[in-house]
Order: C-alpha cells, then structure tokens, then sequence
C-alpha cells in the first residue's frame, strides 16, 4: 500500500510582481486578459523569465547537457535532506556551505541518503517579503547573500554522487557577491540541478521528507517556476 504522508509542506513562494528578482531578470508582468463578468471564463496573461520566484536551474542553465524538459523524472521526487547554516549566516551575509557543513550533518544524521536532494537552510528566505533586504545590495550595488561553495560542487559530484539537486531559501545558487558563479559552473553542468528562492525549509526535518519537484517542462527551458513540495 502506498505511504499516505502525514503532511504536506508547500517550500515555494507564490510568484507576484513583486517578487524579488536576480537584477538581470525582467520585472514579472501580469493583467487580466478575460473575465467571467464580460467573457464568462477567467485568464490572465503573464510575462515572466525562466528564473523567477521558485523555480528550477536546469542543467542547460550552465552548459550542461539537459533542458528543463529533460530532466529524469526520477530526479524530481526524491529524498531531501536539510543543512541548517542559520547560525554562521547570523555573522555573515556572504557564508558559505562547504563540504563540511555536510560532514557535521553527517555525523548528526548519518550518511547522505544515496539519492537525495541537498537543501541548504539560511534563513535568508524571511525576508523575501522585502526586495531591498533579500537583494542586500551595498551602496557600490554589490548583493550580499550566502550561497553554496564551489569547493561543495565538486566534493558532491566527486565524493556523494547520489545528490542529484541541490536548494536554498536565497535567489542565487552562488553567494551574493559572485561574479563568476562558480557554483553554477562546478555544478549544473555535471547533470543535476538546482532550485532557488525555497521557503519553510525550517519545518523540514533534516532528513526523511520526500521532495516533489513541479519542474515545468518547457521545451529546452533553462529552467522556470516551479512548485516544490515536502512530504512528511
């Protein structure tokens, strides 16, 4: 019989003009294109890029080989574990996670699962509701955000090959002041995938949740919005 989960989180944020974007993104525009008063059905009308509000860095997104439309479906429901960074984040905006956070979730949860999804908890994702503090821009227009290391990439396709996605509760895989994006380089390219812009991390258990990844297959996507569910 199939296990029934107890609970079901939503980890997406809903997707509103408003929104926090990466800068290099168009803002995300939306009206009301017909009306159950004068047309008797309801639709409206969105422009938006791939990577806006929750959504999906596919592979393509850096060189990588697969669309958004062509990552496994396999993939996409799997096993997440969290990596609570919380605390170094309160001292620094630009932390990072490193392999050694995950040895220190390992040695407090045992061995990464052999296939998972690897989400890192900042706590960046509370203050979403406030473009201006989730962007963190100094004064020189420089963002300042934590984000995953690229020392994490390779340790993770080199060392726990079972992680095939990883996420976090900010808008970028890479920290804020990144220009290379190193993260994204060492990473999508290997075939996994990322998710940006999760939120509620904080009520998944370090491991045992099931993710559910809505990934829109959108023909050679580079990703998109997506809905992102934790079963418990």
């Amino acid at each position: 019989m199939a296990r029934i989960p107890e609970r079901v989180l939503d980890l997406t944020h809903t997707l509103t003009p408003e929104f926090p974007l990466y800068p290099v993104y168009d803002p995300v525009t939306v009206r009301d294109k017909f009306s159950v008063a004068d047309d008797g059905f309801y639709v409206r009308s969105w422009t938006f890029d791939e990577h806006s509000g929750t959504h999906v860095d596919a592979p393509a997104h850096f060189g990588g080989d697969a669309a958004v439309d062509r990552i496994e479906v396999s993939d996409l429901v799997i096993e997440a574990v969290v990596v609570d960074v919380r605390d170094r984040v309160a001292n620094d905006d630009d932390a990072l996670v490193v392999p050694d956070d995950v040895l220190a979730w390992e040695s407090a949860h045992g061995r990464l699962p052999e296939r998972c999804a690897l989400l890192a908890l900042t706590g960046w994702g509370a203050r979403a509701g406030d473009a201006a503090a989730y962007l963190n821009a100094d004064a020189a227009g420089v963002m300042h955000a934590p984000g995953f290391s690229p020392e994490l990439a390779s340790f993770l396709a080199d060392e726990r090959p079972g992680v095939r996605a990883v996420g976090l509760d900010t808008a970028s895989l890479d920290f804020g002041p990144s220009t290379d994006f190193a993260f994204h380089v060492g990473w999508l390219p290997t075939g996994r995938y990322g998710i940006e812009n999760l939120t509620r991390l904080d009520d998944v258990p370090p491991r045992g949740a099931i993710l559910v990844v809505g990934a829109p297959k959108l023909q050679a996507g580079s990703g998109g919005p997506s809905r992102i569910l934790a079963l418990l």
